[in-house]
């Protein structure tokens, strides 16, 4: 018993190392990678800082200054040193440095986001366990056909659609933006999700114009989401509803009810994990149409500026902050499966 206690807490810290190197390596392979991409895009950042109409000189005193005449390698070490001072540079379309834009624009994404997956959980989950009790049955028929048109309806055709109609004909929810201007930087941001500061600052007129404005783009953007987290239910239920202990459930005479929701349910909710945090990831990375067509002062919306501007330093940072964000819940998916799933410690 001894040397086993002992074995244990350094097989323990032996898994934690592991996964230590393993996040390092590929964040270093994702560091390359941005890098890689940002300098041999057709896009010209030098072009983008003096404009199309500099003469010659100047466009070559700015690609010295900018350190294009050193060589790729040497170009990549001077990077990952700006990049451990927390440098990513500054952005042109606004002239501040990159992280502080990022900084700004980041939590508008999250929030829109989040309701997103709320909705797309609160939806999708229900609707893939109920298609799976009813298999091959019209209902269920009816509900793949609808994920089927979730899933492959464009995101920015629908948000158009649904801005005409709710909007600009019904009224029922608000126009481009976060808010109305008329509460435009009356809540003094604490976390950047208006949402949330505004109902820390007890400033309900704020929060309901908020609440207008974010619940069209999260459910359109969260439709995806539903289809997806809804398929996955579906699936992992119906191979819980053919195990045998369910029908020994069934056997002794259990509410279907509790079958299917305490016992077949609990089974796959490490699996359902997995998906969520895919999702979750996605609609972050995913939310650049959706803000573009709603003018959500997001993330998406910078990232997108950025690129057509031809801002590498924003574009590189951007890039690798998606990068890392799916890193990271991967990570965190990992942590959640051994403290829900005793079969993986």
């Amino acid at each position: 018993m001894s040397l086993l206690s002992l074995n244990l807490p350094s097989r323990g810290l032996r898994r934690v190392m592991h996964r230590l190197s393993a996040v390092t390596l590929t964040l270093f392979g994702l560091l390359t990678l941005t890098f890689i991409i940002g300098r041999v895009m057709p896009i010209d950042p030098v072009l983008a800082v003096v404009g199309p109409d500099a003469d010659s000189s100047t466009y070559d005193q700015v690609y010295r200054q900018m350190g294009f005449d050193r060589s790729l390698w040497v170009q990549f070490g001077y990077y990952l040193r700006d990049l451990a001072q927390g440098d990513f540079g500054n952005a042109l379309l606004t002239g501040r440095p990159v992280v502080d834009d990022i900084l700004r624009t980041f939590p508008a994404t999250i929030e829109l986001a989040t309701v997103a997956i709320i909705f797309g959980i609160g939806v999708g989950v229900p609707m893939g366990v109920y298609a799976a009790t009813q298999r091959g049955r019209l209902a269920d028929h009816v509900i793949r056909v609808i994920s089927l048109f979730g899933y492959s309806t464009p995101v920015f055709w629908v948000g158009m659609i649904g801005l005409i109609i709710f909007y600009g004909w019904l009224n029922w929810v608000g126009g481009a933006g976060r808010v109305d201007l008329a509460y435009d930087g009356l809540v003094t941001p604490v976390t950047g999700m208006l949402l949330i500061d505004s109902a820390l600052a007890g400033d309900w007129e704020v929060f309901g114009s908020a609440f207008k404005h974010i619940i069209l783009p999260a459910f359109i953007l969260g439709l995806n989401s539903v289809s997806f987290i809804g398929r996955m239910t579906r699936s992992f239920m119906l191979t819980q509803l053919s195990q045998e202990y369910i029908l020994t459930a069934r056997v002794k005479g259990l509410p279907e009810r509790v079958v299917i929701w305490r016992h077949a349910f609990r089974n796959i909710l490490v699996q359902l994990l997995t998906i969520v945090a895919l999702a979750y990831g996605s609609l972050l990375e995913g939310a650049v149409l959706i803000e573009t067509v709603f003018a959500w002062p997001g993330f998406g919306q910078y990232l997108t500026s950025s690129l057509l501007l031809g801002d590498m330093n924003a574009v590189m940072a951007s890039v690798l902050l998606i990068g890392l964000i799916f890193v990271l819940l991967n990570l965190l998916t990992d942590v959640l499966y051994q403290v829900f799933d005793p079969r993986t410690r």
